[in-house]
């Protein structure tokens, strides 16, 4: 029995895509590293404990996922949607809990010692939902071009994001989940013109709202984040005091850095620079490490995404190359938001940097989603015949 289970573990180990979790474990560990760093002026060891905790039960999800067929799990895509639905709903209930900003993104459960954010969950669904929605209007409707395909597609996506934005105020992730529409609808061969017609209206509406100072008291604070962008000097003690820390941080570090341990602001109390084990976890990487530091961690992320675009263009059909193209789309737009928001080019909108923030259910979810990006590359082999090219059923 003993000797079923190790082999049936080794086996599961061996067609797991092994590069693609060292580059994870790779970015964690840096994470982990950077984030005791980022807490070690207060003595706070719970979260070092949490996040490595995250990392092996991740490792764990990691090969689970692996295992699991997507083309049997979309089978309940009903269920999927359903699932997507009630889980943002939840934020409704009593474990909905309210950060400093007054949105309601978090789910605090008795039972378990982290926060989860029902976004992080709900975004790997949606683009295995949105990836088989594209597949199927390419099989049964033979235009992605037509009206009634963007419709559908933009349908999905809209009525998420707006459900979603609406219960919990969250305009991070309610942006991401748009995000990841363009570049997968984008991959599969929509109409430019839709993308057109999409940014032209979202860009006359968000015109008209400010135009006609249509923003409510309780949001002006979105608004003056962009604004912030353009006038470094606007609101600095509130609206600018993050990004204007970040910036002298990162900016204290040069090319070498300070050293780990070493930051001036990084190692400073409270007050010298807000949130740096989460949002700002770029900033204390670096003031310590440097250019180099922070190049190598930018250079870990980039090998991530461009590993996950490689399986999927490997893939054998369509359906698993939109949804390696749907996780890489969401890491990459996290760390450019994010790092941009930290270089104070991009307003703050509550994205971590993938991997390397302190989260555990972010770093479980991430790993989950990988895990399908693992599953999809063991499933392309298993399925490859003699004298058949690889991915020969998907376009590219």
């Amino acid at each position: 029995m003993f000797k079923r289970l190790k082999e049936t573990i080794l086996e599961i180990i061996q067609q797991a895509d092994l590069i693609l979790l060292g580059l994870c474990c790779a970015a964690s560990v840096f994470g982990i590293a950077m984030i005791y760093s980022a807490t070690r002026y207060n003595n706070d060891n719970r979260k070092i404990i949490v996040q490595t905790a995250a990392l092996l039960i991740g490792i764990v999800v990691y090969f689970g996922i692996s295992m699991i067929d997507l083309e049997m799990l979309i089978k309940r895509w009903k269920w999927i949607a359903a699932f997507d639905v009630l889980f943002i709903l939840l934020l409704k209930t009593p474990f909905g809990v309210s950060d400093d900003t007054g949105n309601t993104a978090w789910l605090k459960f008795p039972f378990l010692p982290v926060s989860i954010g029902p976004a992080e969950v709900v975004k790997i669904t949606f683009i295995i939902l949105l990836a088989w929605q594209l597949q199927w209007l390419r099989e049964e409707k033979r235009d992605l071009r037509s009206f009634s395909a963007a419709f559908y597609v933009g349908g999905h996506t809209l009525g998420i994001a707006g459900l979603y934005f609406v219960i919990s105020g969250d305009m991070g992730n309610a942006l991401m989940f748009l995000l990841i529409f363009v570049v997968m609808s984008f991959v599969a061969g929509f109409a430019l013109r839709w993308f057109a017609l999409l940014f032209g209206a979202s860009g006359a509406v968000i015109g008209g709202i400010i135009a006609f100072d249509l923003v409510p008291d309780s949001k002006k604070y979105m608004l003056n984040r962009f604004i912030v962008l353009f006038d470094h000097s606007y609101d600095v003690q509130h609206t600018g005091w993050q990004q204007t820390r970040s910036l002298l941080t990162i900016g204290g570090g040069g090319f070498w850095g300070q050293g780990y341990l070493h930051g001036t602001q990084s190692q400073a109390g409270v007050g010298s620079v807000p949130a740096r084990h989460t949002d700002l976890i770029f900033a204390v990487i670096g003031e310590e490490l440097g250019f180099v530091g922070a190049t190598l961690s930018i250079l870990l992320l980039v090998a991530i995404i461009i590993r996950v675009l490689v399986v999927g263009w490997r893939a054998a059909q369509p359906f698993h190359t939109y949804v390696c193209v749907g996780i890489a789309s969401m890491v990459m737009f996290q760390m450019i938001i994010n790092i941009g928001m930290c270089l104070f080019i991009m307003p703050v909108i509550g994205l971590t940097l993938p991997f390397f923030s302190y989260g555990g259910s972010s770093v479980v979810t991430l790993f989950a989603a990988m895990g399908f990006v693992s599953g999809i590359k063991k499933r392309t082999v298993v399925r490859r015949r003699p004298g058949r090219p690889l991915g020969s059923n998907a376009v590219y």
